[in-house]
């Protein structure tokens, strides 16, 4: 059972990391508007991972920075939203 949610978290993580990658990309290259929904749900979806992936492996640095960006993108979700 924990080999199975070990497995789990490490790709929530490294979903994390190809999200924040493929957003990135997306956006810069005009594919995906910073303004729109899907580029915000990517984003905290995304530091979610690496936040769940940090905390689990005690790498509180990384963790702190994606708290940080779960917040912002939920910050501008909501000015989306509203």
């Amino acid at each position: 059972m924990n080999n199975k949610r070990n497995i789990a978290i490490e790709a929530f993580g490294w979903y994390g990391a190809i999200g924040l990658i493929a957003a990135y990309a997306l956006s810069s290259f005009g594919f995906l508007s910073v303004d729109g929904l899907t580029y915000q749900l990517i984003n905290i979806t995304a530091a979610l991972g690496i936040f769940v992936v940090s905390v689990h492996k005690k790498n509180y640095q990384p963790a702190t920075l994606n708290v940080v960006w779960i917040i912002v993108g939920l910050v501008a979700l909501v000015k989306i939203i509203l």
